[in-house]
């Protein structure tokens, strides 16, 4: 795998009042939380239990793995008049 950055894709979503969150890169990723914050935590356990599930760390040696969470909230608000 290497030093491959993992792009993470959150969505609000204002029904659930939750950000859900998946990846390309991590297969089978899905979760979600109320937070970016607490996303961001659950995201540090899943993503290595995933990468490890996958296949995709054996024959490696790599410990660290950059993450980027891109967070997308998309919002209507009024204006004055």
């Amino acid at each position: 795998m290497g030093t491959k950055q993992i792009t993470v894709n959150a969505e609000w979503d204002p029904e659930a009042k939750v950000w859900v969150a998946t990846s390309d890169d991590v297969p089978g990723l899905i979760t979600e939380a109320e937070t970016v914050e607490a996303l961001a935590e659950k995201l540090s356990v899943m993503i290595p239990e995933l990468l490890e599930a996958n296949g995709a760390l054996a024959g490696t040696a790599v410990r660290k793995v950059p993450i980027n969470l891109i967070a997308h909230r998309e919002q209507v608000i009024s204006l004055r008049d």
